[in-house]
C-alpha cells in the first residue's frame, strides 16, 4: 500500500489512535509524575486526561467528515454516520464512567485502570466501525480481555477475583463458539465481509451447516449481551466487579455488543431471517432470537425480584432490558435498528448513573445491599432524587428516556410483520414483563424514601465533580425522554445516510 494510502487509513482511524495515546499518556502522567500525589487527586488527573481524549475524539469526528466506500479495507474498517455516531454515544459514556470513578478508592493502580477503560473503549469503537468478521473477532476479544482485568481489578476483594474467573471461563467458552461459528460462515460463502456473506447466502436455500453457524454465533453474542441462557456470569461479575468496572460492562459494552449483534444478523444473515410472527413461524435467526428474549426478560425479572444486593439487581435487570433489546434486532428493518440504538444507548446512560449512585453508598458502606441504602433521602437528597430518576427510566416510566425505548422497539416489532401481527406477542409479553420489573424498581425507591437509615448509618459525601457527573447523566435521562427526537432526528438521518 502506499504511503498515501496508510495516511488515509491513520486518518480515518484517528478517533481510535486518540485513544490509544491517550491511555500511553495515563500511564506516564500517573506513573511518572503523579506517583507521589494524594489518591483522589490522581484520580481526577486520570479522569481529566481521559475525558479530554474522549472530547477530542467526539470533536474530530464532528468537524472532519469522513466516509469509507463499500469494500474498503475488506470491511475491516467502515466510517459511516451511523458508525460515527454510535461511537461518540460509546466515548460519552467512557467519559461519565471516568468522572464517576474518581470517589472510588477500590485500587492504588489509578494509571493503569484508567488506561485500560480507555484501551476497552478502543475495542468497543473498533467494533463497531467493522463488518469484517476477522475485525470483529479480533475487536471482541481485545474488549473482552480489558473487561475480565477491570472486573478483577480490586485486588482487596475476594468476590472480584470470583467474578473476574467466572467471567474468564465463560468468556473463552462462549469466543470458541462464536469463532467456530465465524469460519463455518466464512468456509460456507467464502468471504469474510457482512455484506458479501448474505449475497452468497442467497441462493443457497436451507443448508444444514447455515443453522448450525447461526446457533453458534448466537451463542457467543449471547454471551456478551448476557441473555438467558449465557448469562450466568453476569450476576457475579456485577456484584464482584469494582462499580466503575460494572457500570461500564453494563453501559459501554451493550451499546458495542447490540450494535454489532444487529449488524451481523441483518447485513451477514439477510436472507435467513425465518419468521417469528404468530402461528407463522420458519426457520431462521429471528424466531431463535425471540426464544432467548422471552427467556431472558421472565428469568431477569423474576429473578431480579428475590434480590438483597442492588449491584445483582441492577445485574438480572440487564439480563431483562437485554430482552427487550432484542425486539429491535428482531424487526430486521431501519425502524428496528433506530429503535435499537435508542434503546441501548438511554439504557446505557441511565445504567451508568445507577451504578454511579450505588458507587457512593459502597464507597461509605462497603456494600450495595437495599439496607444500605435505607434513609438515603436524609443522607444524600440530590443523589436520591437522581437515583428515582434513573429506577423510574429503567422500569419505563413516562416521560423518562426508557419509556421510549420500550415505546420505539414495541413499535417497531408490531409493525415488523403486519401481515401475521408482526411480534405483537412477544411484544404483549414484554409488557407484561415490564411491570413485573416496576415491583423490583421500586422496592430500591422504597429504601430510599421510606425506610428510616440506621442511626449508625455513614453521611453520604461524594465529591463535587462526582456529583456534576451524576447529576448531568439524570438530565441527560429526563432530556432525552421529554424531547427523544434531540437523539432519535439525528440517529434516523444517520441511519439513512447509512444505507443500513
Amino acid at each position: 500500500m502506499s504511503e498515501a494510502g496508510y495516511f488515509d487509513i491513520l486518518k480515518l482511524a484517528m478517533p481510535e489512535t486518540m485513544l490509544a495515546l491517550a491511555a500511553l499518556a495515563v500511564l506516564f502522567v500517573d506513573l511518572g509524575i503523579m506517583r507521589q500525589a494524594e489518591g483522589k487527586f490522581r484520580r481526577m488527573v486520570a479522569a481529566l486526561v481521559t475525558g479530554v481524549s474522549c472530547l477530542v475524539a467526539i470533536f474530530w469526528m464532528h468537524q472532519v467528515r469522513q466516509e469509507t466506500g463499500p469494500g474498503f479495507l475488506s470491511g475491516m474498517l467502515v466510517v459511516d454516520p451511523l458508525t460515527q455516531f454510535v461511537k461518540q454515544a460509546v466515548l460519552v459514556l467512557t467519559l461519565f464512567t471516568a468522572w464517576v470513578s474518581i470517589d472510588s478508592s477500590f485500587t492504588d493502580h489509578t494509571g493503569e485502570y484508567f488506561a485500560l477503560l480507555l484501551l476497552a473503549t478502543l475495542g468497543m469503537m473498533f467494533l463497531v466501525s467493522s463488518e469484517n468478521l476477522l475485525m470483529i473477532f479480533i475487536s471482541l476479544e481485545l474488549l473482552s480481555l480489558v473487561l475480565y482485568i477491570l472486573t478483577a481489578f480490586n485486588k482487596r476483594n475476594l468476590k472480584s477475583a470470583e467474578a473476574a474467573l467466572k467471567y474468564l471461563l465463560f468468556g473463552r467458552m462462549a469466543a470458541a463458539f462464536t469463532r467456530f461459528g465465524l469460519s463455518l460462515i466464512g468456509g460456507l460463502t467464502g468471504s469474510m465481509e457482512l455484506r458479501p456473506i448474505a449475497a452468497a447466502l442467497k441462493g443457497k436455500g436451507r443448508v444444514p451447516l447455515l443453522g448450525a453457524a447461526v446457533v453458534m454465533t448466537v451463542i457467543g453474542f449471547g454471551f456478551k449481551i448476557a441473555a438467558v441462557p449465557f448469562h450466568l456470569w453476569a450476576p457475579d461479575a456485577y456484584e464482584g466487579a469494582p462499580t466503575p468496572s460494572a457500570a461500564l460492562i453494563a453501559a459501554g459494552s451493550k451499546v458495542a455488543s447490540f450494535f454489532i449483534l444487529a449488524k451481523v444478523m441483518m447485513l451477514g444473515f439477510a436472507g435467513a431471517e425465518g419468521n417469528g410472527a404468530w402461528r407463522a413461524f420458519a426457520s431462521g435467526w429471528v424466531p431463535l432470537l425471540a426464544v432467548v428474549s422471552v427467556f431472558s426478560m421472565l428469568l431477569g425479572n423474576l429473578a431480579a425480584i428475590a434480590q438483597s444486593n442492588v449491584k445483582r439487581l441492577l445485574a438480572y435487570s440487564a439480563i431483562a432490558h437485554g430482552g427487550y433489546a432484542l425486539l429491535g434486532v428482531l424487526t430486521d428493518n431501519r425502524q428496528g435498528v433506530a429503535a435499537l440504538v435508542y434503546y441501548v444507548v438511554t439504557y446505557a446512560l441511565t445504567v451508568l448513573g445507577a451504578f454511579g449512585v450505588v458507587s457512593a453508598v459502597e464507597e461509605r458502606t462497603g456494600e450495595a445491599r437495599l439496607s444500605d441504602f435505607a434513609g438515603l433521602c436524609r443522607r444524600a437528597p440530590l443523589l436520591s432524587f437522581c437515583m428515582m430518576i434513573f429506577m423510574l427510566s429503567l422500569a419505563g416510566i413516562p416521560p423518562l428516556a426508557g419509556f421510549f425505548g420500550k415505546f420505539y422497539v414495541f413499535t417497531a416489532a408490531v409493525n415488523a410483520q403486519p401481515k401475521n401481527l408482526g411480534l405483537l406477542w412477544l411484544v404483549i409479553f414484554a409488557i407484561a414483563m415490564s411491570a413485573v420489573s416496576l415491583y423490583y424498581y421500586l422496592q430500591v425507591l422504597k429504601q430510599i424514601y421510606i425506610v428510616p437509615s440506621a442511626a449508625a448509618a455513614p453521611a453520604i459525601k461524594p465529591s463535587a465533580p462526582f456529583q456534576v457527573a451524576v447529576v448531568l447523566v439524570a438530565s441527560g435521562v429526563l432530556v432525552l425522554g421529554c424531547a427523544p427526537n434531540l437523539l432519535i432526528g439525528p440517529l434516523s438521518a444517520a441511519i439513512q445516510a447509512a444505507g443500513f
